[in-house]
């Protein structure tokens, strides 16, 4: 695991494969997996028969894979706004003043129920 190396031993990693390969062989005779097509359902399937317990690092491993999606969003997201955000006029705003620029931007839903009088 090139990018948790303090969250996989060497121990681990060879449990990994061990549970990987078990898995796979246990869910391709599980009906219940029959109809999984996408892995959040495979995630969600392995809670609902509980092998989520048998192979705790294979189920790791999946919302890892998952959580990994939402973190490239968000930091695709969190450019996009900075692109906007930043003019040749802000070029030279502090890290502070961006950095509260961008979340007022980023998290605009938030903002809109919060009144100027609360901010002032």
């Amino acid at each position: 695991m090139q990018f948790y190396p303090s969250g996989f031993s060497a121990i681990a990693l060879y449990e990994l494969k061990s549970q990987l390969e078990n898995c796979i062989f246990d869910v391709r005779l599980d009906e219940n997996f029959s109809e999984v097509k996408v892995i959040g359902g495979l995630a969600q399937k392995m809670v609902t028969t509980r092998k989520h317990i048998v192979f705790p690092l294979v189920y790791l491993l999946i919302k890892l894979t998952l959580i990994l999606l939402v973190a490239i969003a968000t930091v695709e997201r969190a450019f996009s706004a900075m692109k906007i955000i930043k003019s040749p006029l802000r070029n030279k705003m502090s890290d502070g003043l961006l950095n509260d620029c961008l979340i007022a931007y980023i998290e605009n839903d938030v903002f809109q129920n919060v009144s100027n009088e609360a901010i002032m």
